[in-house]
């Protein structure tokens, strides 16, 4: 079977609201088998989101559908499917008192207009909701002689999530047979198109696994997927495409991580082998300890963080000798060298890593232009450093050269 995601609400079109749902229930079919070939958005218009509840079940033998299940008069989503599927909207006094207890436990006083939440399309399975007010329902039902679904759910992702996962997915597992488990494996300083070069062949002829690669700020992701009776199966399936893919980038580029985080890995290393470590940040600002410090238990090993943009700071708070800064400048690989120590020293601790450079848009020279930046991890008495051109925004310059920096931790610790 396959599916589709229909969400409805104005201010996602508007952008006022990021549309994370569709993603949400994405991955969560995906795990269970069942494919997902097409995702829309409509306004709080009835008579498009008729239409796209039209195209939708036109392609489509379910339909999850998020928003438009409130109070007001714009919620109309229940109604509209009622009218697709040709059946009555009918009173639900379970939904009727589920409201009356959220209002009372909200201390409130139940308005009128929230009786629309206890009308439900008649023969659906209503869902409840124990995270807010909007009940939500599966309508199953022949159109044309086909067995379609309707899944209505509530829009924010607070009620939403924990109804795909304890309702929806149980209900849905008994349409598919079939698991789909993938890894990602993370590869770095090699870019995007000459990886997927490395392996055209094996992307030319793939079938299962899949191989399927996305780019993010200084490293290329490869998500290999399998589809089998169970998780095991697909492991099993993985195992020697996963291992072909890092014969041919090469161990010191390729890893794998459950995330695809570099970050990750590198926490993992530094929790494994217990070495703590500092950051002294002038380029990135912090962006380097904020991605180290979003791993769990990292505290055990990460000791401090510097964000020393100005060279005052640098020679107050890392010793960064003045004339260091005089003779090479503050984007130099002698001062990321002398902030990597200091950072260390500062912090008393196993390592000190640094990043300083220029990320625009404004402050480059033809010998130093806006992108340059380095990178620099001081451990066991030893520098590594990483010198990085990187090209783009303000933004995409500062994430490469923290990527850059964190998977120089890594590659330290593994040499």
């Amino acid at each position: 079977m396959n599916a589709e995601i229909l969400c409805v609400g104005t201010e996602l079109l508007h952008g006022d609201i990021v549309n994370t749902n569709a993603q949400y229930i994405s991955r969560k079919l995906a795990e269970i088998a069942i494919d997902v070939h097409y995702q829309s958005v409509v306004g709080d218009n009835p008579g498009r989101i008729k239409q796209c509840f039209e195209t939708a079940f036109s392609r489509a033998d379910i339909v999850i559908c998020t928003g438009g299940l409130g109070p007001t008069q714009d919620d109309i989503t229940k109604n509209v499917l009622a009218e697709y599927f040709n059946v009555e909207m009918v009173y639900d006094e379970k939904s009727f008192q589920h409201v009356k207890e959220m209002y009372s436990h909200f201390r409130k006083d139940f308005p009128q207009n929230n009786m629309r939440q206890a009308y439900f399309p008649e023969g659906s399975t209503v869902l409840d909701n124990p995270n807010g007010t909007a009940n939500a329902c599966i309508m199953k039902g022949e159109i044309e002689g086909k067995s379609k679904i309707g899944i209505l759910l509530p829009g924010p992702p607070k009620e939403m999530e924990p109804l795909m996962d304890k309702e929806v997915i149980p209900y849905l597992k008994q349409f598919s047979n079939q698991v789909v488990y993938g890894e990602k494996l993370v590869v770095v300083n090699i870019g995007e198109s000459a990886a997927e070069e490395m392996i055209m062949d094996l992307i030319e002829n793939q079938t299962n696994p899949t191989i399927a690669p996305y780019a993010g700020a200084g490293k290329v992701i490869f998500r290999i997927t399998a589809k089998a009776e169970s998780k095991e199966e697909c492991i099993e399936m993985i195992e020697p495409v996963k291992e072909e893919l890092i014969k041919r980038f090469g161990r010191e580029n390729a890893y794998v991580t459950e995330t695809g985080k570099v970050e990750d890995k590198t926490a993992e290393l530094l929790l494994e082998k217990n070495i703590t470590v500092a950051v002294a940040e002038s380029l990135t600002g912090g962006l380097v300890a904020s991605r180290l410090i979003s791993y769990p238990g990292i505290s055990k090993v990460f000791k401090e963080g510097f964000v020393t943009y100005s060279n005052e700071a640098k020679m107050n708070t890392l010793h960064v000798n003045r004339n260091t800064l005089s003779k090479y400048g503050a984007v130099s690989e002698e001062t990321a060298k002398e902030m990597a120590y200091g950072a260390a020293q500062a912090a008393g601790t196993d390592m000190g890593v640094s990043t300083t450079g220029i990320a625009g848009p404004d402050g480059g020279t033809e010998e130093k232009p806006v992108g340059l930046a380095y990178v620099c991890v001081y451990y066991k008495d030893k520098f590594s450093v990483n010198k990085i051109l990187a090209t783009g925004s303000r933004e995409i310059i500062r994430d490469r050269a923290a990527t850059s920096a964190l998977d120089l931790i890594r590659s330290c610790i593994e040499k």
